[in-house]
C-alpha cells in the first residue's frame, strides 16, 4: 500500500468513528455488566430512586433502600430483574419497572493485533463499537497491512470467525460487514498478500498484489524490463491446486495472484 493510499484509508477509518451509520437490522451484543461499567438506574414513578454509579470491582453496586446489590456478570435486562425483586421482597415498591442504561462499557475490552500502528487492547466504550472504530483506535491499518482483517471472539456461547474487507466498507459501500464487536474479541491483521518479481527488471523484489492488479502492472512496480530484458520472454510460477509449482507464460493483462513469482528473461537479440 502506497503513502497516499495508507493515509487515505486511515482518514476513512477515523471518519467512520462519528459518520458510520448504525445497522438497525443487526442486534446489539448481548453485553454483560463488569467492574468499571457506568449505568444510570431508574425506576417508573420514582425519580428519587434515580442513580448513576459505577459497578465495583466485586460486581456490586449500592442502591437507596436495598443497599449492597451483586450485578456483575449480568445482563442489562437481569441486573434490572434483581433489583426489582429486591424493591419488591423488601415491600418498597409493588412490581416496580426497573430501567439500567450503560453510560460507560470500561469492564470489556478488545485486542487489535498484527499490523495496525498501534496494536494493543482497547476499552469498549459503548455496547454498539464496529470493527472500523476499534481499528481506528489502533491508529489504522499499517502500510504493510492487508485490507482483509480477521474477527474473532464468542458469540451466544460459540465460536464466532469472520473475514472482513476493510477497504470495501467504504470503497463499495458494504456497511453490513461493519460488524459490532463485544468483549473478548480479538481483531487480527495480517500482511497484506506478496508476489515476487525478478531477473531482467530494474527494481527486484516483492511488492504488494494490490486490487485488480494485472501482470503488466505488476512488472511496472518492478521498474519494467532492462535494456536486456523483455516482456515476450516472461515467465510465471504459481502454486497449482494440489501444491505444485506450475510454470507458464502468462499474459500481461492476467490478474496477478498472492505468492506469484515473475521472471523476465533476457532477450534474445
Amino acid at each position: 500500500m502506497n503513502h497516499s493510499r495508507a493515509t487515505l484509508l486511515g482518514f476513512f477509518l477515523l471518519l467512520a468513528m462519528f459518520a458510520l451509520p448504525a445497522n438497525a437490522q443487526q442486534k446489539l451484543v448481548e453485553y454483560r455488566l463488569g467492574a468499571g461499567d457506568g449505568i444510570r438506574v431508574s425506576v417508573f414513578q420514582n425519580p428519587n430512586l434515580t442513580l448513576e454509579t459505577r459497578v465495583a470491582e466485586d460486581g456490586a453496586i449500592s442502591y437507596p433502600l436495598i443497599g449492597r446489590v451483586r450485578i456483575g456478570g449480568e445482563t442489562l435486562a437481569g441486573a434490572e430483574s434483581i433489583i426489582a425483586r429486591a424493591l419488591e421482597t423488601g415491600n418498597y415498591i409493588q412490581s416496580p419497572q426497573v430501567t439500567i442504561m450503560l453510560m460507560q462499557a470500561r469492564s470489556s475490552q478488545v485486542s487489535v493485533l498484527g499490523l495496525v500502528n498501534r496494536a494493543g487492547r482497547f476499552p469498549l466504550e459503548t455496547v454498539n463499537t464496529r470493527v472500523s472504530e476499534m481499528i481506528a483506535m489502533a491508529g489504522g491499518i499499517a502500510r504493510e497491512g492487508a485490507d482483509f482483517v480477521i474477527l474473532s471472539g464468542e458469540r451466544n456461547g460459540k465460536y464466532f470467525r469472520k473475514e472482513i474487507d476493510v477497504a470495501a466498507l467504504f470503497l463499495t459501500g458494504k456497511h453490513d460487514d461493519d460488524v459490532l464487536v463485544a468483549g473478548g474479541d480479538v481483531i487480527y491483521v495480517q500482511r497484506a498478500p506478496q508476489f515476487y518479481v525478478y531477473g531482467e527488471v530494474n527494481r527486484p523484489g516483492s511488492y504488494r498484489v494490490e486490487r485488480g492488479m494485472t501482470v503488466r502492472q505488476a512488472l511496472v512496480q518492478g521498474g519494467g524490463p532492462t535494456q536486456r530484458g523483455t516482456e515476450r520472454n516472461l515467465r510465471l510460477y504459481r502454486r497449482g491446486a494440489a501444491g505444485e509449482l506450475e510454470a507458464s507464460s502468462p499474459r500481461l493483462s492476467e490478474p496477478v495472484r498472492p505468492e506469484d513469482v515473475l521472471h523476465v528473461g533476457e532477450s534474445l537479440f
